[in-house]
């Protein structure tokens, strides 16, 4: 049974996390200051932390910085506020792997986990994460996993690969995907060398939540964001 840890100021909260969490498989972990959170942290070692942004003392940005440090490879998931993306994007920046907004929607939360823990299974399979693929005239990446700045050669070589001799480009996020601020200033970086190619690229397949950060920071500039594969693949035609 994987453990999980869950840092939340507010008692009521941490108990719908225990219901909901102990019905998922996880063994529950919970600490109600981040002081706490991190004692609880180090002592257990949980693959997964689940932590509230906004708390007394120390908030989950600086438990996010202190995790982070101890385990870098630990799957992260910050719980901001409604309107709270400024702060959604700064963890991502520090890489946290995800983030859901309160109130906690059960399906949201799912995601989340789901994202996490596939995340954790690919971990160790860094090249595997992203693949190409062809389709008429255009190249397809396929990115599972998390993309960070441990990506770099393997998202620039598919990058290089796909671009070869087509009208355009396609990234097809996996829906377990997840990016963090090192992953987007390097894909940022990508396109921006596309774009001065002249070739078209389509973003397909992110979460609600990687929809807007790419909204909010600009991504959609650089590349059109489509609902499916399909779209995209007319789309960058119709760009060309």
């Amino acid at each position: 049974m994987s453990k999980i840890l869950v840092i939340d100021d507010e008692k009521p909260t941490l108990s719908m996390f225990r219901l909901f969490l102990k019905v998922y498989g996880f063994t529950v972990l919970t600490a109600e200051t981040g002081e706490e959170g991190l004692e609880v942290f180090a002592a257990e070692r949980p693959p997964i932390v689940l932590t509230d942004i906004k708390m007394p003392g120390m908030d989950g940005i600086e438990v996010l910085k202190r995790v982070k440090e101890i385990d870098p490879v630990t799957e992260v998931i910050v719980i901001t506020g409604h309107g709270d993306m400024d702060l959604a994007i700064k963890a991502l920046n520090l890489d946290a792997t995800d983030f859901i907004n309160k109130p906690i929607q059960r399906q949201e939360l799912e995601a989340a986990l789901k994202r996490a823990k596939e995340r954790i299974q690919l971990a160790r399979h860094k090249s595997d994460e992203i693949a190409v693929r062809r389709q008429g005239e255009a190249g397809l990446i396929d990115i599972q996993g998390n993309v960070s700045s441990r990506s770099e050669p393997f998202l620039a070589e598919a990058f290089q690969k796909a671009g070869r001799e087509v009208k355009g480009l396609v990234l097809v996020f996996n829906e377990n995907a997840s990016i963090n601020g090192a992953g987007i200033a390097l894909l940022t970086q990508l396109l921006l060398d596309c774009q001065k190619r002249g070739l078209a690229v389509g973003i397909t397949g992110l979460s609600e939540n990687f929809r807007k950060v790419f909204e909010i920071v600009g991504v959609n500039k650089l590349a059109r964001l489509y609902d499916s594969e399909a779209e995209a693949l007319a789309g960058i035609g119709a760009r060309n």
